[in-house]
Parts: structure tokens; sequence; C-alpha cells
């Protein structure tokens, strides 16, 4: 689509379903960070990557040990990597491109969702969120584990891991993530709390304590990590401003707490976690005060999505910045169980209960008049009358102003302009953004059955029936413009079809009725006479 013809009051959102995908039922998705690859989990525990631009099976990632649900997928930041967590309490690290497992563990409760550490080409750590238990940093190649603290109390591990193993105490899941370039993590907390933590000291630095104190479910990172969005069982998505910078984060909370050191215990981490998050913009409805399910960011940070986990219905909210609500796509009478923004385009994907993954897509209106302020579209054909001068040349009126350009100036093609959505790129990592094609072999079992129906009709031909050889006396003509494929798709009429088959005479029998014509014709004549 041509960039110019495009209104540009038009909202930079998707407005109507694009297309579906269908391969099995599928649970949860992710882009890579170029938005042209899409992993999808399924419900046999298989992984499928899509090709987003041709919208085609890229590669099945499958685990012959897991046959469980897929739980979250997730990417490397260079896309060479894929990390699927399943239902059997399994984690598994894979080789995108070889299609090969690179490690795999199992935890001792199921994993909701698994997140890569983002600041590593080749990570070995991921975060992980379990079912029942505290959220940990998992070592995938030696299979160590580290909780992390989800409340004050809980800054000694090795309570709060006794707690967890004797199961002696009833767990809420918890929501955690890493920031963008995954030196410290954030977790939502059932008391409603964001506590940030340095995992490596498996300590709380900063907390931040939500209105109402309801239940975070959810809490993610923009792409540019300035925003922070936390899902509450209160029915409000919160978005917080960041105000630690993206990198050194550690070092900068470090600072604060020499200022502070005053204070002690709860008083100061809420003192140190104003100085890192502030509450920015809240979204709900409020006349349907509806729960909300898979919020998330448009890849510039610009709008705010979150669907709808009302049964029964599949829809998508959009909001901006500001907080003003700009659309509601409605789709079909399915729930919606997961949803994804694409990283570049105004593209939004999402997963429905019966395992369909829909793209919303926008709807353009091309606006020809950007071309030139004069230009006036017209409703029907209109007959045209020409001015006596209109196309008379007139050289010295249409001079063509010559462009200022200095022809002298080298132009740099060797070094390419870094996009600012990818800012962080690290021009010596080669990045995978598309996987070869693999040619699929055609389904025969449709082609078989249409040799075989083939086969048997040439061996009744060829058996010379009594049918046949009536048939042809009589003048009776045959069918032989049907096809097999005709007797498939006509199954009521198939019996029919392959009797009028029958009826086609073979060389022999076109031989044997040649021989016998001239007898009967000469039989009947010899009667009438």
């Amino acid at each position: 689509m041509n960039a110019p013809i495009i209104d540009p009051l038009q909202g930079d959102f998707p407005e109507v379903i694009e297309e579906f995908l269908e391969h099995g039922v599928m649970k949860c998705i992710a882009f890579n960070r170029r938005g042209t690859l899409l992993a999808a989990g399924c419900s046999d525990g298989s992984c499928v990557i899509w090709d987003f631009e041709t919208r085609g099976i890229a590669k099945e990632l499958k685990d012959k040990d897991c046959v469980s649900a897929i739980t979250s997928v997730c990417w490397s930041k260079y896309g060479h990597q894929i990390l699927v967590s399943a239902a059997d309490r399994s984690l598994t690290l894979w080789d995108v491109l070889k299609g090969e497992k690179i490690n795999r563990i199992t935890l001792q409760q199921t994993p909701l969702q698994a997140r890569l550490h983002p600041g590593s080409s080749s990570p070995s750590l991921c975060l992980a969120c379990p079912l029942s238990s505290a959220p940990m940093i998992v070592d995938l190649k030696t299979g160590d584990t580290i909780l992390l603290p989800v409340c004050i109390s809980d800054t000694d591990t090795a309570s709060s891991r006794g707690k967890v193993l004797d199961g002696t105490q009833p767990f809420t899941p918890t929501a955690a993530c890493f920031n963008k370039y995954g030196d410290l993590v954030y977790v939502g907390n059932s008391k409603g709390e964001i506590l940030v933590i340095d995992y490596e000291r498996v300590r709380i630095e900063a907390m931040v304590p939500i209105s109402g104190g309801a239940v975070v479910k959810n809490i993610v990172f923009s792409r540019n990590g300035q925003y922070l969005l936390t899902n509450s069982n209160d029915r409000t998505i919160r978005i917080y401003e960041n105000l630690l910078p993206n990198k050194d984060g550690l070092k900068f909370i470090d600072e604060i707490m020499k200022e502070l050191d005053e204070l002690d215990g709860a008083e100061k981490l809420k003192a140190v976690g104003t100085k890192c998050l502030t509450l920015f913009r809240e979204f709900q409805d409020s006349i349907t005060r509806m729960h909300w399910k898979a919020p998330c960011f448009s890849g510039d940070g610009e709008w705010v999505v979150g669907g709808s986990a009302s049964k029964g219905e599949h829809k998508i909210y959009i909001w901006d910045r500001a907080g003003y609500l700009v659309k509601i796509l409605e789709g079909p009478k399915e729930a919606l169980i997961d949803l994804s923004w694409h990283p570049v385009h105004p593209i939004v994907v999402s997963v429905s209960l019966t395992g369909l993954i829909y793209i919303w897509a926008k709807d353009y209106t091309e606006n020809w008049s950007a071309f030139a302020p004069d230009f006036k579209e017209l409703e029907e054909n209109e007959e045209y009358v020409e001015r006596e001068d209109e196309f008379d040349l007139n050289p010295e009126t249409e001079k063509v102003k010559e462009l200022d350009v200095n022809e002298d100036e080298e132009v740099d093609i060797v070094n390419v302009e870094k996009d600012s959505a990818f800012s962080d790129s690290d021009a010596s990592q080669d990045e995978l953004c598309f996987l070869p094609a693999i040619p699929c072999p055609d389904i025969v079992e449709q082609h078989d059955k249409c040799v075989e129906i083939s086969s048997k009709m040439i061996d009744d031909d060829n058996s010379g029936s009594p049918l046949s050889e009536e048939a042809a006396v009589n003048g009776r003509t045959t069918n032989h413009a049907s096809s097999p494929l005709e007797v498939l798709d006509n199954p009521d009429d198939a019996g029919g079809t392959r009797a009028k088959r029958r009826r086609k005479p073979s060389e022999k029998g076109l031989e044997l009725q040649a021989e016998k014509m001239p007898k009967e014709v000469s039989k009947k004549v010899g009667k009438a006479s």
C-alpha cells in the first residue's frame, strides 16, 4: 500500500479481520521482534511457526516427549531460539533454524508463562511463572532455579522455598516480566503491589502499591521500555511510566538507596518505588465492568489493546495513550484466549477458544488528492470538453525547474541507517527473520481413489460384458464426459455413473461388435422380407 495515498487522519490501528490461520488447536502466540515470523503453541504439544508474509507454515517443532498443551512461547532477541512451556511442567528451548531441541527441563509446577532473558542473543536464563509457586529464574543449561520473593516478608529465599516445596500454603499465580535489557524483574503479586527485584542478589529493590490492592494478573513492558502495563482483578488496566533508565537501572536504584538511608523497611522500598514508576493512565469499561484478557502495547507504544474475558464473545478494545477508547473490534462468537500486536505494522493477531488465529488489519481508504490538492474524485463517468489551447505546446511557460542537487556529493551505499523501532539491534549479530521454505507433498488419498475407480472401470470394459454389447447394438450412447472426481463428488449418483462407465466398450469389444453387426443386420433384413 502506498503511504502517500493513505488518509493521514485515519488512526493507525486495525479495523477488520483480514484472514484467519488454521492448524490444529492453537493456544498461544508470539511474534519475533521483526514481525516476520509468528509462533503458535498447540494443544498437542507442538509449536508451529508461520511465515507472516506468505501466511504459510514455515516449520513445525514437535517434541515426542511432550503431548500436553503449550502454555506460552517466547522468541530470543535475534530469533534463533524459541522457548516453549507446556502443561506437563516442561520448558523446552529449540533451535529454530535446525528444528532441534537445545535443552529440556522439567519443573515441579506447571509454568503458565516463560520468558527468555531479553538482553542476550543466546540466552540460557529464563523467567518462569508457575501455577502454584513464586516466579523463578531458571538456568536452562543446568536446570538450577532461583525463587523470587513475592512480598516484602519473603526476602528470605530459604523460607519461601520451603513454603513452596511443602505445599502447606495456598499460592495465587503471580505475574512477572523482565525489563527491556533484563537486569531487573518486575513482579505483580496478589496483594496489589509491583515489586522491582534484583534477581542476581534475590533482593527487592523497590515496591509500588496499586490502588485498591487487587491481584495483578498480567504485567508487561512496552517495546521501548518506557511504559509498564498491569492488568488487575479490579477490572482495570493501568499504565505506569518507567522513570529508570533502560540500561544500568540497578546503579540508579543504588544511588537512590544511598539518598534514603534514614528510611528503613517497607517505607524505604515505597520511597524508592516512587522514583521508579509513576501512574500514567487507567483503562476500564465503566459500563460493563468486564475483565480483560492478554492486554499489551502496540509496537510503537502509542496504543493499548485488551481482549474481553467474557465467554462467548471475541471483542478487542483499543485505547490511545491519552486514555480514549478509539475502537472496539468485534469478532466471531468465540472466546478470546490470547492476543498480540505486530511489532511494526498496525496488525493485531488474536486466538479464539476453538484454536483459530484471526488477523486484524487496517481497512485502508485511498486518498488520491494527496498527490495534488486540486485533484477531484468523480462518483461516475463525466464527459469532458477540453479547452482549445489545453494541449498546445508552450515551451516558454513549461520549463521544468531544475532540482538543486549536488551531483559531486558521494552517496553512502555501504552503511545502513538504523530503524528507530530496532535501535537496540547489534549489527554484528545475524538476525533470523525468515525460514527456508520446505515443500510439502500433495495429499494423494483422493488421487488413489480416482485411480482405483478408473482401474475398475477399465477391468469391466475389458470383460466385454453382454450389457456393453447390447448397448452398442441398440445404439445407446454412453456418457464419457464424467470423470472419477465427479464420482467422488456425487456419492449419491456413484452407482449410476459407474454403470455408465461400464458401458464403454474396449478395443477387443469393438472388434467383436464390428463382426456381429453385419450378422445382426442381415438377420433383421431376412425377417423383414
